[in-house]
């Protein structure tokens, strides 16, 4: 690793309306570095990038590439400067081709006009540079989210970019496409760029970064080499104190058979899928990103229309077309995509909580608002989310906290059989901790669970039985003693 300088950022600060959201920060990165910046949701990490990326303007502070001093009042700044973003969402165009996202706003022209051939060739020229198989006259919409996220990159790079931000860029692609991911990440740094690499995962940090700064409370706290410390150190770093028992699970017996599924198939991916869940289990559905388990789990939910296969719930047939029949038989589904596909990002934390269940406060045109509050505090108080009111926009909470009233608003229809799509996707290590002990909870109480989830460590530590899918079929299902990182790959790629 380099020990060149690219970037330093001295001493920044930034104030919101009632919000110090970044107090005296300091950060560096070299040449040739994949440098992480880590911290629970609200720690500060987004508003340092957007200061990087001439988003925000800082209140006070400074900002040196190679040394020199520079001004970043817009994003054309940063662009100026050799800074890019991929943020999160990605912001292609999908009806355009993969050369006309690159070179959007600066088509090279001929006689007045854009001039396509060329474009299209400078595109692919850059593609092939970096060994990545994708056409520049696809359109974006038939490329796959991992191949979006290199098209991405390569737009960063056309405008020469020294400084690279990757903000989660795993968080919705499958192990293969993430080790593509790193590969394209090392020919980037061997050639001297900078990239700073924001992630939850913290699974990911010693396999692709080379050092790691950590963020609380819109503190800088510190930084390490990523070799040289354990996850327990930055987990302490992030949370100020010690996370015992990051994975609370208290396995049980075996108890009777809740649901029941035979031949599930949705006549598209999901191809004569079976299986069953206990009372007091978490049985996780592990698998490449296309294998079909949430698309199993829409069926279940009644999401899928002209399903084929039987649903069993303690022992007696169910028909269920629609999500009112699975809510009627206690059946609840947090979906993958929270933003989405669930909340309500304008109205309040109140509205997104009781949604579900209107019919318990609202009868002909008279509404109950006191049982509406009482509701929406129940579950505030049970998930331990932090709001400052139930009346403020769920938007503006933090990933963990949105996803806390998302898992809440589900309870509140009192289920005996949940189901969890992703259930800590874009949360902080903190809220993990804490969603963890609720689903153990849960459990305990006797709730039947189902967790879908890519990230493996969960899978393993908070799963009494895990079914593997390939291609939209079953192809195993592994008992808590026996699940291993391998036996589940090997059978996600049967």
């Amino acid at each position: 690793m380099s020990t060149n300088v690219l970037l330093q950022m001295k001493n920044i600060h930034k104030t919101f309306p009632g919000v110090y959201a970044l107090k005296a920060v300091d950060f560096e990165l070299r040449a040739g570095e994949v440098h992480a910046i880590i911290g629970e949701n609200g720690a500060g990490k987004s508003t340092l990038i957007k200061v990087l990326g001439g988003i925000y303007a800082a209140d006070q502070g400074e900002i040196f590439i190679e040394g020199k001093k520079v001004e970043i009042r817009s994003v054309k700044d940063a662009q100026r400067n050799g800074i890019s973003i991929i943020h999160q969402e990605l912001v292609l165009v999908p009806y355009m081709t993969v050369a006309e996202n690159i070179f959007l706003g600066r088509e090279p022209m001929k006689g007045g006009l854009v001039n396509a051939t060329k474009m299209h060739e400078e595109a692919q020229k850059l593609i092939d540079s970096y060994d990545i198989n994708i056409d520049a006259k696809s359109l974006v919409r038939d490329l796959t989210i991992a191949q979006q996220q290199m098209v991405e990159i390569i737009k960063a790079i056309s405008y020469n970019s020294k400084i690279l931000v990757m903000d989660e860029p795993t968080s919705s692609i499958s192990e293969k496409e993430v080790k593509f991911l790193f590969e394209t990440m090392r020919n980037l740094t061997s050639k001297g760029v900078g990239i700073i690499y924001i992630s939850h995962r913290m699974s990911e940090l010693a396999e692709i970064c080379d050092r790691v700064t950590v963020m609380r409370d819109g503190s800088y706290i510190g930084t390490r080499v990523v070799s040289e410390t354990t996850n327990d150190e930055l987990i302490s770093m992030m949370v100020g104190r010690e996370l015992k028992n990051y994975y609370t699970r208290d396995f049980q017996e075996d108890g009777e058979v809740m649901l029941k599924c035979e031949n599930i198939s949705d006549h598209k991916i999901v191809k004569d899928v079976s299986f069953e869940v206990r009372k007091g289990e978490i049985v996780g559905f592990a698998g490449l990103v296309g294998a079909g388990r949430s698309e199993v789990m829409k069926c279940i939910f009644g999401l899928t229309k002209g399903y084929s296969g039987n649903i069993y719930i303690d022992g007696k047939k169910v028909v269920i077309r629609s999500p009112s029949d699975a809510i009627k038989h206690g059946i609840a589904l947090v979906p993958e995509d929270r933003k989405l596909e669930g909340l309500y990002l304008i109205q309040s934390v109140r509205f997104n909580s009781t949604i579900e269940v209107l019919k318990d406060f609202i009868k002909g045109i008279f509404v109950n608002r006191k049982k509406e509050e009482d509701i929406t505090q129940k579950y505030i108080d049970m998930m331990s989310t932090k709001t400052p009111s139930m009346e403020q926009a769920i938007g503006k909470l933090s990933g963990g906290n949105q996803q806390k009233v998302m898992i809440g608003r589900w309870l509140a229809t009192s289920p005996r059989i949940l189901i969890l799509d992703e259930p800590t996707r874009g949360v902080d290590v903190g809220a993990k901790s804490e969603i963890y002990a609720i689903m153990n909870n849960l459990a305990k109480s006797g709730m039947a669970i189902i967790m879908i989830s890519s990230e493996m460590p969960e899978l393993i530590n908070m799963s009494d039985r895990i079914y593997v899918m390939c291609e939209g079929r079953i192809t195993g299902c592994l008992g808590h003693k026996e699940i291993t990182q391998e036996k589940i790959m090997k059978l996600a790629a049967k």
